[in-house]
């Protein structure tokens, strides 16, 4: 448990100081107007599915240098690592145009004008630094699996002021700077991720546990065979992202027709979630690094252990913060808006948020572990299943109640209804996958 945490708490500092980023735009876009919270909460909607998509398609680089550092075989993480960053090239570009493609949604969508064109020019500026993202994101899997996890602390933590003091210029237009309002929050998220893959850059350079395994001491073209691997490995991971991502995010979309108090409450109380979120995220990745190192040793039985020490963590997190979320829902409300009516509103969806704490953290817990094994097919399914098939179709109903559900609600529940059904998508989600690690983490146990 030590070397767990010792290895987690500073990914989780610097989780939670990238998620602060996105709570600093959302808070002062709040505060700049409804409308501007409305416009940023759109563009917001389309940057997040795609990111964390991004995030998962590129996790493949996490297990394969964690089994390589477990067996004690070092030669080969530079190869990988070059190979993921040629294929995160890739993935950055594809998503950029995915983003701008999204965005003309927007235009058929029943929106403010102001609402509308803000939306559009965030994603389009947001929407070049995909592919610094990308990179960036395998760099951070490589130096999470190599047990260097200080140094995306305190670069994510630089970050966050960096992105503090740029949305303060650029939103509000103080000393002088063009007042942009939510435009100011797009400028800010595109100089914050460019600084990260610099600084991420500059400090593997000059630091020493990097030297035995740097991957950009010689240039390699692009290797299919090993792309093809960690697209094979990856590719379900980024599904499964975009299974749970995606029902958040469509959301946003499907309640703009409620207007901006509508839009505006379901993002705050979405951002304020995700910043939650960043502590069991943050233990399943640095126990996907400890898993998928006690498997490259051939010590099953640890691995196993160390699996059910992070759920059980994880659970116990979650009871700790559903209780506060539950009990703070409107000061967390406050803290992002003046608006009574968004207050309000949001306080309501934070109590459900309550609710999923303890499904939620066991869920990205347990598949976090299951990755650890290199096993990711199943877990896409189960995603899938779990949003797709059950979460989203009652949120539909619930959210919109459409005339044609004879089990629809006679007025629509619009923000409130997707949240109930995402309660169920997430319990769905936890039980499968709970079930998943428990399957396969006694098939890799030796046999007596």
């Amino acid at each position: 448990m030590h070397k767990l945490w010792r290895l987690a708490w500073p990914i989780l500092v610097g989780q939670l100081a990238y998620v602060g980023m996105a709570v600093v735009d959302v808070a002062m876009a709040g505060h700049a107007s409804a409308q501007d919270l409305a416009g940023v909460s759109l563009g917001v909607s389309i940057w997040n599915m795609l990111i964390i998509t991004m995030m998962g398609l590129l996790m493949a680089v996490n297990p394969v240098v964690a089994h390589q550092v477990g067996s004690g075989d070092l030669s080969q993480v530079p190869h990988v690592v070059r190979q993921a960053l040629w294929k995160a090239l890739a993935v950055g570009l594809l998503s950029a145009a995915a983003a701008n493609l999204a965005a003309r949604l927007f235009q058929h969508m029943t929106l403010e004008p102001y609402v509308r064109d803000l939306a559009t020019d965030f994603v389009w500026i947001t929407s070049l630094s995909m592919p610094l993202f990308a990179c960036y994101r395998v760099l951070y899997g490589y130096s999470t699996s190599i047990n260097q996890t200080k140094p995306l602390m305190v670069i994510a933590l630089l970050s966050l002021g960096l992105n503090i003091v740029v949305n303060s210029l650029l939103v509000f237009g103080t000393l002088g700077f063009p007042r942009l309002g939510g435009l100011g929050c797009a400028w800010a998220t595109l100089v914050t991720v460019a600084f990260n893959l610099l600084a991420l850059l500059w400090w593997m350079r000059r630091a020493s546990p990097y030297r035995a395994t740097w991957p950009l001491g010689q240039y390699e073209a692009p290797h299919w065979p090993q792309i093809k691997s960690l697209l094979k490995l990856g590719l379900p991971i980024g599904i499964t992202y975009f299974a749970e991502t995606s029902a958040f995010s469509l959301i946003a979309l499907l309640i703009a027709e409620f207007g901006s108090t509508q839009m505006a409450a379901h993002q705050i109380a979405l951002n304020f979630t995700s910043l939650v979120f960043m502590v069991p995220l943050s233990l399943g990745l640095a126990l996907l690094t400890r898993v998928g190192q006690s498997l490259g040793a051939g010590d099953p039985v640890l691995a196993r252990y160390q699996a059910w020490v992070g759920v059980a963590l994880g659970l116990g997190f979650a009871v700790v913060s559903a209780t506060l979320m539950a009990l703070l829902s409107q000061p967390i409300a406050r803290a992002y808006t003046s608006d009574a009516a968004v207050i309000a509103l949001t306080a309501q969806l934070l109590m459900l948020a309550a609710i999923f704490q303890l499904s939620d953290s066991t869920q990205v817990v347990a598949s976090c572990a299951i990755r650890g094994y290199k096993v990711t097919r199943a877990p896409m399914v189960i995603h899938l299943t779990a949003f797709w098939v059950f979460s989203l179709p009652l949120g539909y109903v619930l959210g919109l109640a459409p005339t044609w559900a004879p089990w629809a609600p006679t007025q629509p529940m619009a923000a409130q209804g997707f949240w109930i059904a995402l309660v169920l998508g997430l319990t769905i989600a936890a039980l499968g996958l709970t079930w998943l690690l428990r399957q396969v983490a006694r098939s890799r146990l030796p046999l007596n």
